[in-house]
C-alpha cells in the first residue's frame, strides 16, 4: 500500500479536473470550504459529512499527567479537542467492502 497524502492543491485539481472550474477558482473553492469547515469545528459545532463522517469537539477536562521520562505527575490543564468519527459507509470502503447504506 503506497503511504501518499493529499493535500490542499492536490484537492483543488481534483475539483479542475472533474468540475470543469479554472484552477484558480478550483483552489478558492476548496478553500472555502475548507475555512467553513475550520470555523464551525472553532465554534464547537460537529461537522456531519453523508457518508464519510463526523468531525466533533469534544472538551477534556483538567486532570493529573505523568511525564514518562521521570515519573513526575504534571497537570494537563483543560482544553478542546477534535475527534474524527468514520461513517460505517467510509469503515466498509476502507475494509474493501461495498457500502451498506449511503445515508449514513
Amino acid at each position: 500500500m503506497d503511504s501518499r497524502t493529499i493535500t490542499r492543491v492536490d484537492l483543488a485539481e481534483a475539483v479542475y479536473r472533474c468540475v470543469g472550474l479554472s484552477r484558480k477558482e478550483s483552489a478558492v473553492l476548496v478553500q472555502m470550504v475548507l475555512n467553513e469547515l475550520a470555523e464551525t469545528l472553532t465554534s464547537g459545532e460537529t461537522v456531519k459529512l453523508s457518508s464519510f463522517g463526523s468531525f466533533v469537539v469534544r472538551a477534556k477536562s483538567e486532570r493529573i499527567g505523568r511525564n514518562p521520562k521521570t515519573g513526575i505527575e504534571v497537570p494537563i490543564t483543560q482544553r478542546r479537542v477534535m475527534v474524527f468519527k468514520p461513517s460505517s459507509v467510509l469503515k466498509s470502503r476502507i475494509n474493501g467492502h461495498a457500502a451498506e447504506d449511503e445515508s449514513d
